[in-house]
């Protein structure tokens, strides 16, 4: 039987839903963010550039309007001309006069010099007239860049999510990723779920937005193959989000310390360095993943790092092009098969915008180098020190920079190079490890080294003077100083309070100790001496006998005990101690009780001889001691030849009691005795 009505789907399924809609990147790419892989496809790089960062500095110390033509001067030739000057044709190829007659209005401002014997650099107004006998000095820039950098780590982040690479003294490398990844999370909460099924190969899903603001920035065409018409992707969030970043690290240099800047945003760090000069000044440039091949096409592959140098003069001699748009075209065997394996694989990736290279939070500098070329040549020894003392404290200056103050980074080495005619000399020494660097000692040592190159050869007339430092070593760490081991104020009054108490505790301790007690006239070995016996011969019993008589030696005012207390026992009482000892063991005396000897046996002083044999129980005079002790020897001797001999002899010639089933016999160390001395055998 059919219904009447027709069958409607619990579920209507729309055409526009047909699918869920995912994006390209994966939930591995995300992760990737997070960890600023270099090889992610999600990763953001800026990079920072100050807008012609001598005249700016120079603009203002001075305190010049941005609008006024400034260049800064070295000798009789330009090295930064500000963007007003610009606009007059001013390039730093003219000379001086010929920028005088295109901008008349022109601020000419020479760079800071070193005067020969001053100890400080500083700026002079006639130093460009002056080359003999200054120097320059780039200090007020390297200063200022510090600022600039500290300010930018002030807005970015603590580390390690911070990236942030110095690659000269006015340009700076950023990785965003890791920051643009907390953003993310925050922004879009949907992506901070596991992957589906634990699958990080899953992709993520479409970003919600559809328009991007981009906020004037400079924004690159996508490649002739995309449209504006397609949805954004993840790739297009991390690069608003990086511009983002970027903008208000610009915004705080300005604000506190009037300087401009452009920045470039791209994956990598080669297109990032691109975009930040593509449009100065005071500017930023986004190059989107889409917009790659378009930005790169109509550049000249020489301007890509790199790429300026003698590799670049070769490409462009092997293959008549210096754009990147004409190169493309060269297939991948060629570019091998011309350039080598290695190289023709990497520019043909670099100039299709792939670039692996990482964000270096520090990179390390090898030398430090300060050198004066004379013109006219110096002919004494106090014309070179003069220049020494200024080439060690530019270096010290510089050495700031590395840490050297803080123990970061120092130098081991320096060198002194000397040219006289055409000939260069070198000397080099060691820098003390143990002693903090500055300039003075810097000076000293090369003070030295020239003094070595006066002695070893002709130094004069010298046309030019060279001083380095080298070696660079991480400083220690974790090391304090000796600061770090002293206490102050209420830390201090603390522990002087538990001193005391422990004082206190440790004086009432020693005075609550038992007191000694005193040596008793009447030991253990008188009242041994006193008692009753019977006379001893050689047989077992005897000798198991004697070692329960010396048992009884025991006791606090026993000769044992009155050694180990520092008291002195007197007499023979030594003597028949140390005998019994010797033929007892230590764990017979330590163990036994101090009761009478076994078998009723009992010894009178009136059977006891002036000296008393433990070996044998035998007493007899002391002249006769040593007879009575050889015999024992030479009867041991006789046993051990025979094999049969239950006796062993010790290393003096001393019998040791042999072992029976009532008295363990511990067995004893053998070593060298020194002349004048004896060893007691314990067993």
């Amino acid at each position: 039987m059919s219904s009447s009505q027709p069958f409607v789907p619990s579920s209507p399924i729309s055409p526009s839903a047909g699918h869920l809609r995912k994006s390209r990147f994966t939930y591995k790419h995300l992760s990737q963010l997070a960890l600023s892989c270099n090889t992610g496809p999600l990763r953001v790089i800026a990079h920072v550039d100050l807008d012609a960062f001598y005249a700016q500095c120079e603009g203002i110390r001075l305190g010049i309007a941005e609008d006024q033509p400034l260049a800064v001067q070295q000798w009789q030739g330009l090295i930064a001309i500000n963007y007003p000057a610009r606009k007059f044709g001013l390039t730093r190829f003219i000379t001086i006069s010929e920028a005088k007659k295109l901008c008349p209005n022109l601020i000419m401002q020479h760079v800071a010099t070193w005067k020969e014997g001053d100890a400080k650099w500083a700026y002079h107004e006639d130093a460009f007239a002056h080359i003999a006998t200054h120097k320059v000095s780039l200090d007020p820039y390297r200063l200022e860049s510090r600022r600039i950098l500290a300010c930018i780590k002030d807005v970015l982040p603590a580390p390690p999510v911070q990236r942030v690479e110095k690659a000269s003294v006015d340009e700076v490398f950023l990785d965003l990723s890791a920051q643009i990844h907390s953003i993310l999370l925050e922004r879009y909460p949907e992506l901070s779920g596991p992957a589906p099924y634990d699958d990080p190969t899953e992709c993520l899903p479409r970003p919600p937005t559809t328009v991007l603001d981009w906020n004037t920035d400079a924004l690159i065409d996508l490649d002739s193959d995309e449209t504006e018409d397609d949805d954004p992707d993840w790739d297009d969030i991390t690069m608003l989000i990086g511009s983002e970043i970027v903008r208000s690290v610009r915004a705080a240099i300005r604000e506190r310390l009037k300087y401009t800047c452009s920045a470039g945003i791209a994956r990598n760090k080669m297109i990032a360095k691109l975009g930040s000069g593509h449009q100065k000044p005071n500017r930023q440039t986004i190059v989107r993943n889409r917009a790659v091949q378009q930005f790169l096409g109509g550049f000249k592959f020489t301007k890509i790092r790199n790429l300026g140098g003698k590799l670049g003069e070769d490409i462009v001699s092997k293959f008549g092009t210096e754009q990147v748009k004409e190169l493309l075209e060269v297939p991948l065997g060629q570019l091998k098969s011309t350039l080598g394996d290695d190289t023709g694989l990497w520019v043909y990736e670099i100039i299709r915008g792939e670039d692996t290279s990482e964000v270096n939070s520090r990179t390390q500098i090898k030398s430090m180098l300060s050198a004066k070329s004379f013109r006219p040549t110096i002919n004494s020894y106090d014309q070179a020190a003069k220049w020494l003392r200024i080439f060690a404290a530019d270096i010290f200056s510089r050495l700031v920079e590395e840490g050297v103050l803080e123990n970061k980074r120092r130098p081991r080495t320096i060198n002194l190079h000397h040219r006289q005619g055409g000939q260069m000399r070198s000397r080099q020494a060691p820098i003390p490890s143990g002693r903090a660097i500055d300039e003075n000692v810097l000076f000293e040592i090369a003070k030295t080294l020239l003094g070595q190159v006066i002695v070893d050869a002709r130094a004069w007339p010298c046309a030019n003077l060279q001083l380095s430092v080298g070696g660079f070593e991480e400083g220690p760490t974790g090391n304090r100083g000796i600061g770090g081991f002293l206490v102050r104020g209420d830390e201090a009054i603390a522990v002087k309070h538990s001193l005391r108490d422990t004082d206190e505790h440790l004086s009432n301790r020693l005075n609550s100790r038992p007191e000694k007690r005193p040596k008793s006239e009447h030991g253990a070995i008188q009242r041994f001496l006193s008692q009753q016996g019977t006379s001893h011969d050689e047989s077992d019993e005897d000798v198991s006998s004697t070692h329960s008589e010396v048992d009884q030696l025991k006791g606090s005012s026993s000769p044992l005990n009155a050694i180990n207390n520092d008291q002195q026992p007197e007499g023979d009482i030594t003597r028949v101690t140390a005998r019994s000892i010797a033929s007892g063991d230590l764990a017979s005396l330590d163990n036994s009780s101090s009761g009478p000897p076994p078998n009723g046996s009992r010894l009178t002083s009136k059977d006891v001889e002036p000296y008393f044999c433990s070996d044998c129980g035998q007493g007899m005079p002391v002249d006769s001691r040593e007879e009575h002790q050889d015999w024992h020897f030479a009867k041991s001797l006789a046993a051990a030849e025979k094999g049969t001999g239950p006796q062993q002899v010790s290393s003096q010639g001393l019998v040791a009691p042999k072992k029976t089933a009532t008295h363990r016999v511990a067995p004893h160390t053998q070593k060298n005795v020194e002349k004048g001395q004896s060893r007691l055998a314990f067993g």
